[in-house]
């Protein structure tokens, strides 16, 4: 990976993590300290990844979608996001917060979809070009849980939230075989506890970083 001044954390995660709730937290104590921040999403971050996103997760037209179709536009909206903002805001010293990024492909559509692992990581590896995250932080739920939570909303989920339980847990467990085989990039934390139990860990965790605070 180029040495850049910023500092590049993502965030992965089943739905009902709570992820939204933890960027939001992290940010404002960053921001508080002085630092820079950018939050981007995945898919998105750009109008090429935005436009993306809506045919991936709302677009009527998407409900047919093949598990290989799916693949490539992540990975499409992935490697622009990357060439247009993630290199220059390293560049310029930016602490960058992505939701979701290569490892959300490798468990959802490797993982859960049965999709060639050989062949999601040699797709990623082409778009990110050796741009990888400094810190990657799994928040883990166990299935249930996170089930619930997402039921719990009363809102309309969109096509990923819509997969049987079963995907999910082919999830949570792609998560935690990356975290494994990656200890040095990806840490787990237990994102069944209090909001505030968590955001404490993720800022010990990230003070024990060079040049992340």
């Amino acid at each position: 990976m180029p040495i850049f001044s910023g500092f590049f954390l993502t965030f992965e995660g089943s739905e009902g993590c709570g992820k939204s709730t933890q960027i939001r937290l992290l940010r404002e104590r960053l921001e508080k300290s002085g630092r820079k921040v950018e939050v981007l999403r995945e898919p998105g971050g750009t109008e090429v990844g935005e436009s993306i996103r809506h045919l991936l997760q709302h677009a009527k037209e998407g409900h047919s979608m093949t598990a290989e179709a799916e693949l490539l536009l992540f990975a499409a909206s992935r490697a622009q996001i990357v060439r247009e903002k993630i290199r220059p805001l390293l560049e310029s010293g930016v602490f960058i917060i992505l939701d979701r990024f290569l490892d959300s492909t490798t468990v959802y559509q490797g993982h859960a979809r049965g999709l060639s692992l050989e062949s999601v990581r040699a797709i990623n590896a082409f778009a990110i070009g050796g741009t990888l995250p400094h810190l990657t932080i799994v928040l883990d739920m166990d299935t249930q849980t996170a089930w619930q939570r997402i039921h719990a909303t009363g809102r309309a989920l969109d096509r990923m939230e819509s997969q049987p339980r079963d995907f999910f847990e082919k999830v949570r467990q792609g998560y935690l075989d990356i975290a494994r085989a990656e200890p040095r990039r990806v840490t787990v934390i237990d994102a069944a506890r209090s909001e505030q139990q968590v955001h404490d860990d993720i800022w010990n965790l990230l003070s024990t970083r060079p040049h992340a605070l």
